[in-house]
């Protein structure tokens, strides 16, 4: 696991929420902020991203009800909207008048209420793996690419583990069928993926989870697409051709929402491309981060 360092900021109704610091504290590289997805999955499942933390800083909150913030009183403070006014609660603490922001899976949803409500507050947007519930379609290329491993030995039982995770709602099972579907979130199923998946049951947190997308009607949500049209920073979109959680397509109409944004599909790599492909995954990071631009290769 990689060594951080644990600090408590206030937000915008009082609640001390928890965010972890990885990465020399004398960097002199701007932060990264990033934001874990799930929804609602602990944020230890990010690791370091690959090495990411190896020049630059990684800041790390938990969001409500995850990790070691607490749970919210009101279920509506766990809407993404309303999670994104922590995050501009996060920043005002940490004193960035702007920042780079990172966000895998559901929590780019997060991201994109953050960058509308707030575009002059970020100097570049990392968004890995999204899916595009926001942008008011969901593309069936991801089934498309689990069907596409059919011939690899675990997906005759991730395929039963799928179907029956759409039946059942008792969550002991439902962690064990995560763990027996998870080879499809990965471009490989090799230790480093396994070990990663191992984690997945204990950082489930279903009540955040179920509140993630509450109170978000369509007016809300073209509302939001709107305001994406003023985000004026860089903009990049990581995809994987083996994600069979978010697909590919995703990516692509959550990049055509910003007017400045760069898609970047990973060969072989799956939902989780800083575990499947870190030696790539890193230096586009990396790149981008310091120059706004990403490399096609």
């Amino acid at each position: 696991m990689p060594q951080y360092r644990s600090h408590h900021y206030r937000s915008y109704d009082g609640t001390e929420l928890h965010y972890r610091v990885l990465g020399p504290p004398d960097s002199g590289l701007p932060p990264l902020v990033c934001l874990a997805g799930g929804p609602a999955r602990d944020a230890a499942y990010l690791g370091d991203l690959g090495g990411l933390d190896a020049d630059r800083r990684l800041i790390v909150p938990d969001s409500r009800g995850t990790g070691d913030s607490p749970a919210a009183e009101d279920p509506a403070a766990y809407a993404f909207p309303r999670l994104a006014e922590d995050l501009e609660a996060l920043r005002a603490h940490l004193g960035l008048e702007r920042f780079a922001l990172l966000a895998h899976s559901a929590a780019a949803a997060t991201a994109q209420a953050y960058a509308a409500a707030h575009p002059d507050r970020l100097s570049r947007l990392v968004l890995v793996s999204p899916g595009s519930r926001l942008q008011g379609e969901l593309p069936d290329d991801a089934r498309q690419i689990f069907e596409s491993r059919a011939h690899e030995e675990w997906w005759p039982d991730a395929s039963v583990a799928v179907q029956r995770l759409a039946e059942t709602g008792d969550l002991d099972e439902v962690r064990d069928l995560l763990h027996r579907a998870a080879p499809l979130a990965y471009g490989h199923w090799d230790e480093p993926q396994r070990a990663h998946a191992a984690t997945e049951g204990g950082q489930l947190n279903p009540v955040p989870r179920a509140g993630f997308w509450q109170s978000v009607d369509d007016r809300a949500r073209e509302t939001l697409l709107t305001a994406l049209r003023d985000v004026t920073c860089p903009v990049l979109v990581v995809t994987g051709d083996r994600d069979a959680l978010s697909g590919m397509r995703a990516g692509e109409l959550v990049a055509a929402s910003f007017p400045h944004a760069q898609l970047r599909p990973l060969h072989l790599v799956g939902h989780y491309p800083w575990i499947d492909d870190p030696d790539r995954f890193r230096p586009l990071l990396d790149t981008f981060l310091r120059t706004g631009e990403a490399p096609l290769s």
